[in-house]
């Protein structure tokens, strides 16, 4: 019985993927969906580095499913799980890699900065995670979003404590894993948005084209939110994909 390990993106958590556990696990699928480490009730690690993120997730998959898993990650939860394969390829049976990419966006120090300045300056300026979800949850939403989608990403993101928003942020700017992709040996499928201005589809085609074998889908219409915008188009596609490759 295969097993598929979900991984969220920086304002999300195990919430995220409600309609893929049920969806899956009503297939015959074992399915584990993380809180990553500050997330939920998941102790933090330190430091908050991707070494040690993964490491947990290693920890996770060895002590909750025993046995290498199908990981599935959004976003962040796509940096996560390059970076496990990279790290500890024995417990990784095929990715999954949804509405991400290979690096961090932009080059440079300079850039890196800027970014997390904009995404922590409404903390700083006193707002709370609820005021920066309400505002930033909207603008990624696509043509065709499930409005339930919207509202439960909202939730999450309001939820998530500032101390590890603001960790994860700067997490997300030291990633660059472009140099893996040739050398990846499991199957693999990207999915992609339409309108998602995040991880643009584009970026994400050009990333398929350096995975050996690997698959690409598009979903029209929908934006950077993936499972959560379109959980039946989501879970249509990765479940052909599962099934396809026997797993």
């Amino acid at each position: 019985m295969t097993a598929l390990a979900f991984l969220h993106g920086v304002g999300g958590g195990h919430g995220a993927w409600e309609d893929q556990l049920s969806y899956f696990s009503a297939r015959g699928y074992r399915t584990t969906a993380w809180d990553q480490p500050g997330y939920g009730d998941t102790a933090a690690v330190e430091p908050y580095d991707l070494e040690r993120i993964a490491g947990a997730l290693r920890s996770l998959i060895e002590r909750e499913i025993g046995e290498p898993a199908v990981l599935v990650g959004h976003s962040m939860g796509g940096f996560i799980a390059q970076e496990t394969y990279a790290r500890h390829p024995e417990w990784v049976r095929a990715l999954v890699l949804c509405f991400t990419s290979s690096a961090f966006g932009g080059s440079g120090s300079d850039f890196a900065r800027q970014f997390i300045a904009a995404r922590i300056a409404p903390l700083d300026a006193g707002k709370s995670m609820r005021d920066i979800a309400a505002a930033l949850m909207p603008t990624m939403r696509g043509a065709r979003s499930d409005p339930e989608g919207l509202a439960r990403a909202e939730r999450l993101m309001a939820a998530v404590p500032p101390a590890t928003y603001r960790k994860a942020v700067a997490l997300l700017t030291t990633f660059d894993r472009r140099a893996l992709l040739p050398g990846i040996r499991v199957p693999t499928l990207l999915i992609a948005g339409s309108d998602d201005k995040t991880a643009p589809a584009g970026v994400m085609e050009r990333m398929a084209a350096r995975i050996p074998g690997a698959e690409f889908v598009t979903l029209p219409g929908c934006g950077h939110l993936g499972p959560m915008d379109q959980p039946e188009a989501f879970n249509a596609a990765l479940l052909e994909f599962l099934q396809r490759h026997s797993l």
